[in-house]
């Protein structure tokens, strides 16, 4: 029974009640939303913005936050897509490193501007947010990469797999997650983010390297949205210097806030993240189906975040008040 009774108390549970409430109604009004293939086009919704969501967690974790993600996926599936365009002959899993490999230099150029130069990563990253959206359209010459020049190999990666038909891009966004658990809870690595979030002006005190720490995850952080790059040019078949990425910074720190992230650093799950990305994935495919239109779409999505947020909230002071209780 207290068993039962600890996992209903985590935030996380919250956010699974949220999804199966949100699904149980749609599913009233819309049947066919509770189908196999509408779960197949929730989970073809979250991939790029699972990977994204994963960075960001490890960065908020840390007590900064990423504004530019949505530009570093663009600037690298722009790189990735003119390789693509200019030298046809290339092998196209090539277009992996170089997405990953230019991702990661740009997040590592965020960290160092705010470890050299000791600003706010708010800052710093609202201002490469525009920087790298900016450098996408001089190496493109605004323009787009057509469809016919990504490799059909590359696009074969969204539609199947050898594994049960899932779509390569899915079982990639949920390696990551799970690459993201083991890193953040069970290696050295992880303790000292958590415990830099936490308490930044102990953690050197503990013997950790607040520089370094803060280097890879931000190296990590665009590493990961370098991953995202690529997949993008291999879900939607093209790469456009002004919409690629665009908003993408919105949608994955709702989904990491939504997961039980704290913005103030030192907590945050996995699980909790992945739940929020589905929930996001599960509003984005009921919406068009229930003919709703797209500017009602915007403030019905902000209602849901706003509403679980509140479930959350509600779940985790629970929490406290059964410890306080337990303690009392």
């Amino acid at each position: 029974m207290n068993v039962l009774r600890s996992v209903f108390l985590r935030r996380e549970a919250g956010i699974f009640v949220m999804i199966i409430l949100f699904c149980a109604t749609v599913g009233l009004y819309k049947p066919q939303f509770l189908t196999g293939q509408s779960l197949r086009i929730v989970l073809l919704l979250t991939p790029l913005i699972m990977i994204g969501a994963m960075a960001q967690m490890l960065i908020l974790v840390a007590r900064h936050v990423d504004l530019s993600i949505g530009s570093t996926l663009g600037f690298s599936a722009m790189v990735a897509g003119l390789m693509y365009r200019d030298f046809p002959d290339v092998w196209w899993i090539i277009g992996f490193p170089v997405a990953i490999l230019t991702g990661a230099v740009l997040g590592l150029v965020n960290g160092l501007l705010v470890t050299i130069f000791k600003l706010p990563s708010i800052i710093v990253t609202l201002g490469t947010l525009s920087l790298y959206r900016g450098l996408t359209f001089i190496i493109s010459d605004a323009r787009q990469i057509n469809r016919a020049n990504i490799p059909t190999e590359l696009k074969a990666m969204s539609r199947t797999s050898p594994i049960f038909d899932i779509p390569w891009i899915i079982l990639i966004a949920f390696a990551v997650a799970l690459m993201t658990y083991v890193v953040a809870r069970h290696t050295q690595l992880g303790r000292q983010i958590y415990a830099l979030g936490s308490n930044p002006d102990a953690a050197p005190l503990r013997g950790i390297d607040v520089t370094k720490v803060t280097l890879i995850v931000f190296t990590l952080s665009g590493a990961l949205c370098g991953l995202a790059g690529i997949l993008y040019a291999s879900r939607w078949g093209f790469v456009n210097p002004s919409n690629t990425g665009a908003g993408f910074e919105f949608q994955v720190i709702a989904a990491v806030v939504i997961g039980g992230v704290s913005i103030n650093g030192g907590v945050g799950t996995v699980l909790g993240t992945v739940l929020g990305v589905l929930l996001l994935g599960c509003v984005a495919a009921a919406l068009p189906l229930l003919g709703i239109p797209g500017s009602t779409q915007n403030a019905i999505y902000g209602a849901v975040i706003l509403i679980a947020l509140l479930i959350d909230r509600s779940v985790r002071q629970r929490g406290v008040v059964s410890l306080s209780r337990g303690v009392a």
